[in-house]
């Protein structure tokens, strides 16, 4: 009387689970080889992000924190008085010359009016 399909028998020259534990190891080497340090090259540089990059990010979590705000010299289309302005300011701005409105705040940054030129300030 034979035995089940899967039963092995000495006259094999290899028991089943060994084609099954080559196969394994098989696997095994393949990740292996998957996880090699030439893999886990970042793609960009962590030290060194570009400007783009850096502006983009939150003031907070820039490599070296700087504010998005600045101070710039505005002038007056009109009369051509300049006038110092913060960039986010939250109330309008009316040249000192000729009441002429300089620039309106909005949600963030403010905006100028059109025909206005301006400079942004140095530290």
């Amino acid at each position: 009387m034979a035995g089940p399909a899967w039963a092995w028998s000495r006259a094999d020259p290899q028991p089943p689970w060994t084609a099954i534990w080559s196969r394994w190891l098989g696997v095994e080497q393949l990740l292996a080889s998957l996880i090699q340090p030439s893999w886990f090259l970042l793609a960009r540089d962590l030290l060194h992000p570009s400007l783009e990059e850096e502006k983009k990010k939150h003031k907070k979590k820039r490599l070296v924190q700087s504010p998005n705000s600045y101070f710039m010299d505005v002038k007056c289309p009109g009369c051509y008085k300049i006038t110092t302005v913060f960039s986010h300011a939250q109330t309008v701005v009316l040249c000192v010359g000729c009441s002429t409105v300089l620039c309106q705040p909005t949600g963030g940054k403010a905006r100028l009016t059109e025909g206005c030129s301006f400079r942004r300030k140095q530290h």
